[in-house]
């Protein structure tokens, strides 16, 4: 089974995910990674339109490719556009190339071949089934079947699905035998729903858990969250926005900050091997790593539970779960 780091980079940013980063940056940010011990790297085709995937790989290229984990998905073949204009679907890049969803044997087999010529690199470790929420049969009949066979032949370490929901991810849990799912957004200190259906699920079936959107698309993200804090990728709702002021207040009560209570309460599952978290600057990968090296004072977490203020069966940091 292969272990993974305890957190890692979440790469679509560096695929220009809503604003450009330039290659400098984007080189500087790995190599920051690197430098605070990062070792595990997601990325994938739809990030950008490759570039994401592109930039990656030529900051990892010349690193000892035993000492890193780096994990990309299927579902979305990249083909030449000639359209032009600017990419519609959330990243600052021309519109060069064109996404096609394919949840085939054959479009997963092509995917990881295209993934790898942009990586510049021989191998993956872990793939991922990316978003298939409307295209679950089809998923379920080539998409994992196939990346089983390549787990067999020894093509990649790892295979699972990685999406925003946890019902299909759930059943997918149940179906196949995965390594791990990638869950964005489904839990953390403002939303718990994971608990319900997929940590039960991947816990019984030993499949690891990896979260992304630990700081709820940025509302958590804030020591005192502003007024036009974003929360799952909208505007935040008054009573959200709240809360999370709530919290931040109790936590700089005690010497520690939101996000620092935000991605230590997200790891402290047993079901949870690892967080990926998004970073654009070198900057960002300083501060994420200082989150997570000074633990929340234990006083803290007793004021928030006493308060109500953290989801009711979320465990903290030296708990065990139900």
């Amino acid at each position: 089974m292969l272990e993974l780091p305890r957190w890692g980079l979440g790469a679509a940013a560096l695929g220009n995910l809503y604003t450009a980063v330039d290659d400098a940056t984007a080189r500087a940010t790995v190599d920051a990674c690197w430098d605070a011990g990062v070792r595990y790297v997601d990325t994938a085709p739809h990030y950008g339109l490759g570039l994401s995937e592109e930039r990656v790989g030529a900051a990892l290229r010349d690193r000892p490719r035993e000492e890193f984990v780096l994990q990309t998905k299927v579902g979305r073949l990249l083909r030449p556009a000639t359209g032009g204009g600017r990419d519609p679907h959330g990243f600052d890049v021309p519109a060069t190339r064109e996404r096609v969803w394919d949840f085939t044997a054959a479009g997963v087999r092509r995917s990881v071949e295209d993934s790898l010529a942009r990586l510049g690199l021989d191998r993956v470790d872990v793939v991922l089934v990316h978003d298939p929420d409307d295209h679950a049969e089809q998923a379920r009949a080539g998409a994992f079947p196939e990346l089983l066979r390549m787990r067999e032949e020894g093509l990649v370490r790892a295979v699972g699905a990685g999406m925003n929901q946890t019902g299909l991810l759930t059943r997918f849990v149940r179906e196949f035998d995965l390594d791990v799912v990638l869950v964005a957004g489904r839990y953390h200190l403002l939303d718990a729903g994971a608990l319900v259906d997929l940590f039960p699920a991947a816990r019984r079936a030993g499949t690891a858990v990896v979260l992304g959107g630990v700081f709820a698309s940025g509302l958590l993200a804030h020591d005192d969250p502003p007024a036009d804090a974003t929360y799952a990728y909208g505007p935040a709702p008054a009573d959200l926005l709240e809360r999370a002021r709530r919290v931040a207040a109790v936590a700089r009560e005690h010497g520690t900050s939101l996000p620092a209570v935000a991605v230590q309460a997200a790891a402290a599952h047993p079901a949870v091997a690892s967080l990926v978290l998004g970073m654009r600057s070198p900057e960002e990968v300083r501060r994420n790593a200082a989150l997570l090296a000074d633990p929340v004072p234990p006083a803290a977490w007793e004021a928030l539970r006493r308060q109500g203020l953290l989801p009711e069966a979320m465990p903290l940091p030296g708990e065990g779960a139900p």
